[in-house]
């Protein structure tokens, strides 16, 4: 069985311009010790799919569908419970620590806190265990950084300390969004061979929300690739990479420089980057026809019509398009 099951989750947004539909029937499916990346421009739903899992969205939002882990229906349970699972079973790392730590309070108390509430330790066993803990994410020095403030940490050792947070009471899912961001190559490949490990010595299942494909490549076992609110593709990480489908997908990959041929990786020998023509489609309206029509070359009458449903086109790997398959297909 799965550990997370996600199904037809929607969410609106009610603001003073009218309803923003931010995430339109979304559904998958997590299983334990899995990579599951969720990928896609800035504005396609990401991040509010993976906040919604937790109610951690703000109260004008609407959220609907079926959200269940390890047996809780997780939209209907109460806050109590919420409470519980939040930083325990399924814990969150924010796309910003500076934002998200609290700089009044040492990374110490802070990390300490989180052990108090759930695993009800004493003040003097939560520090050992916060020493403990910013050692096993690669801190330097743990026995004096867990006196200090977020404030003077660099900005990889304070994603550390939220991953120290988030893993700090061993959960079953670990939703990380965007982890590596605005942080140098060299410490994003420490932060991701930091997650591989947590998740080899602890067993945790991951939902990787990022814009970046080769982070996708290095970590992911499985991707959904979402554009304006809805899934466009699902497959495992190889699959999509060496067949990609929709014609979305192609142009997000085709975006990827190659390091050693500056060439595009759609494996077309294009050596200039492709780009996305158009813009991404406001939200203020339900779907009525393919979302990526205006943007797409394939587009036909029955594109601006009609939205395509996600339909199986290779072992394990699905696309909502009309028209799919590589552009060597399409030509």
């Amino acid at each position: 069985m799965p550990l997370l099951e996600v199904e037809d989750l929607s969410v609106r947004f009610q603001t003073d311009d009218g309803p923003v539909h931010a995430v339109d029937k979304v559904s998958f499916e997590l299983d334990a010790r899995e990579v599951l990346a969720i990928v896609g421009e800035s504005g396609c739903g990401k991040s509010v799919t993976a906040m919604s899992l937790l109610r951690l969205l703000p109260d004008s939002a609407t959220i609907t569908g079926d959200v269940r882990f390890d047996g809780d229906d997780l939209l209907a349970a109460p806050e109590s419970r919420m409470r519980d699972i939040r930083g325990n079973e399924i814990s969150f790392i924010f796309q910003e620590p500076m934002t998200s730590l609290n700089p009044v309070f040492t990374v110490g108390r802070q990390v300490g806190e989180v052990l108090r509430r759930h695993e009800g330790l004493s003040k003097r066993a939560a520090r050992e265990r916060t020493t403990e803990l910013l050692d096993l994410v690669g801190i330097p020095a743990p026995e004096r950084r867990v006196d200090e403030y977020p404030h003077e940490l660099s900005g990889g050792m304070r994603q550390r300390v939220m991953i120290a947070m988030a893993v700090a009471c061993e959960p079953q899912v670990l939703i990380a969004d965007e982890p590596t961001t605005a942080l140098d190559v060299t410490i994003q490949a420490g932060i991701l061979d930091l997650m591989r490990e947590l998740r080899e010595r602890l067993g945790t299942a991951i939902v990787l929300i990022t814009h970046d494909l080769g982070v996708v490549a290095d970590i992911a076992d499985r991707v959904v690739v979402m554009y304006a609110g809805r899934k466009a593709e699902e497959a495992p990480v190889g699959d999509l990479f060496a067949h990609p489908q929709h014609p979305y997908t192609i142009g997000l990959l085709g975006a990827v420089p190659q390091p050693e041929t500056g060439e595009s990786s759609s494996g077309e020998g294009s050596r200039r980057l492709q780009e996305i023509p158009g813009i991404v489609p406001s939200l203020s309206e339900p779907a009525d026809h393919c979302p990526f029509a205006p943007r797409c070359s394939r587009a036909d009458d029955r594109s601006r019509s009609e939205v395509p449903q996600l339909e199986v086109v290779r072992p394990e790997h699905r696309v909502a398009c009309f028209h799919p398959g590589t552009e060597a297909d399409a030509r």
